[in-house]
């Protein structure tokens, strides 16, 4: 018969309290350092790239005749139709000024909080897309509309007293002529990417209304042209998918593992049965 010897609790080892909550907190502090240290870098290019308004005005005209020959249509008509309803460009002033930036950091704290498995993922994507932004920051400095009161825009923003940049393009800690590709439309694009991805709800595909409607914000300010937002998406789809954690731990299960491990189950359970029959027989 099998013997079985008790040890007293105090030749135990002792066991320390895990310092889960310590951890994340450092955890959480190292994150928002980097992601700060990011948007220092990424605001340092900007501003080197900031002072190029000659080519950035002939890379406006380029574009338009593009926008033009390819048959998208004018924006400033859009804009035109838009400003005809009542206090429409206020709330859109607003919306652009307002919801970037913060929204997008508040999703990546909560990711980090309570996703924090699809948080790395979500923040290199992020960090990808904004690197690509910062090359075609410098490679194609870009005039946006508001800029060529001559073609029918109107600088929504100027006009009702909300803007968020200096009336001298080329001062102040903004790059204006920073239009290609548009990082708004890019973040808002990604955001509710990583929200429908991470959450069950399912009201969680009414995030797709924030890149729709960030994309009509930058259009009806004369922030951004329409190949901006549409650059910035083509740019944002491929990342999305690289950087996507659900692919990423299916594949990191090695081949056979589960046909294995239904395996070893029930090899256990043969074992389980054969020992219970033994027992029950001695």
């Amino acid at each position: 018969m099998a013997q079985v010897t008790l040890s007293p609790l105090e030749d135990l080892p002792a066991l320390s309290p895990p310092s889960v909550p310590h951890a994340r907190l450092k955890r959480i502090v190292r994150e928002i350092a980097l992601l700060a240290v990011l948007f220092g870098v990424y605001n340092l290019g900007r501003l080197i790239s900031a002072h190029h308004a000659g080519s950035a005005f002939a890379h406006a005209d380029e574009l338009r005749h593009f926008q033009a020959w390819i048959g998208l249509p004018s924006e400033a008509q859009v804009q035109d139709l838009a400003l005809q309803i009542p206090d429409l460009a206020k709330a859109a002033n607003r919306y652009y000024a307002s919801v970037h930036f913060p929204l997008t950091a508040i999703v990546l704290i909560w990711m980090l909080i309570r996703r924090p498995a699809e948080y790395a993922k979500a923040r290199w994507a992020l960090a990808s897309l904004t690197g690509l932004a910062l090359i075609g920051h410098l490679v194609f400095p870009l005039a946006p509309p508001r800029m060529f009161p001559q073609y029918g825009w109107v600088d929504t923003a100027q006009l009702l007293g909300q803007s968020v940049y200096n009336a001298d393009a080329e001062s102040g800690l903004a790059n204006q002529f920073a239009a290609m590709p548009s990082l708004h439309v890019g973040w808002a694009f990604m955001v509710a990417v990583f929200l429908i991805r991470t959450t069950r709800s399912r009201w969680r595909w009414l995030w797709i209304a924030h890149p729709v409607i960030t994309f009509a914000v930058v259009v009806l300010t004369a922030n951004h042209y329409w190949l901006d937002g549409l650059i910035a998406i083509g740019l944002a789809i491929p990342l999305v998918l690289i950087f996507d954690s659900r692919r990423v731990r299916r594949d990191s299960t090695p081949a056979g593992a589960e046909q294995r491990s239904a395996a070893q189950i029930s090899a256990g359970g043969g074992a389980v049965a054969a020992s219970s029959s033994s027992a029950r027989t001695r």
